[in-house]
């Protein structure tokens, strides 16, 4: 279903629905780029693991890396600010600083290396999506004071 980001979101609830639908996009391509890189390692094809290493990369500087980025000011920033979400906050800025350092270990892997460090990349953006859209997203929702709708509106990074 396509939503119509320019104008707004009818609510909180409809914003939640995008931002899993992003989400559920964006993990569906890094395990997609993550098991092509393990299946070219398997298969001994240096210059398909190349490639494949290259594309995953990419999409982590592309995609990856700016969605993390871009939902750490308007999304984290009020949630952080309540005394019951914060430590959850703190914890999921970790969890970027730990994907972006994964992608930083995966420029300058190759081989085995690379495939492990691509598919640790696509867990911890996997276990990161979890905290977000079963702890996080629905605490905003549910606190009257925030507005996930609010803090998502115009950032195409995070609701596609």
């Amino acid at each position: 279903m396509a939503h119509t980001h320019a104008h707004g979101f009818k609510d909180d609830e409809d914003a939640l629905a995008a931002v899993e639908e992003h989400h559920g996009h964006m993990l569906e391509r890094v395990t997609a780029l993550s098991d092509a890189l393990l299946a070219a390692v398997e298969a001994g094809d240096g210059g398909a693991a190349y490639d494949e290493k290259a594309n995953l990369v990419g999409w982590c500087e592309d995609e990856l890396i700016p969605h993390a980025l871009a939902e750490e000011g308007p999304l984290y920033g009020p949630a952080r600010e309540t005394p019951e979400a914060r430590l959850l906050v703190e914890g999921m800025l970790q969890d970027h600083q730990a994907i972006v350092g994964l992608v930083e270990e995966l420029r300058d892997a190759d081989g085995a290396r690379a495939a492990a460090v691509g598919l640790a990349i696509a867990r911890a953006f996997a276990l990161h999506l979890r905290k977000e859209n079963g702890l996080l997203f629905p605490f905003m929702v549910e606190n009257p004071d925030l507005s996930l709708a609010q803090a998502v509106e115009g950032l195409e990074e995070v609701v596609g």
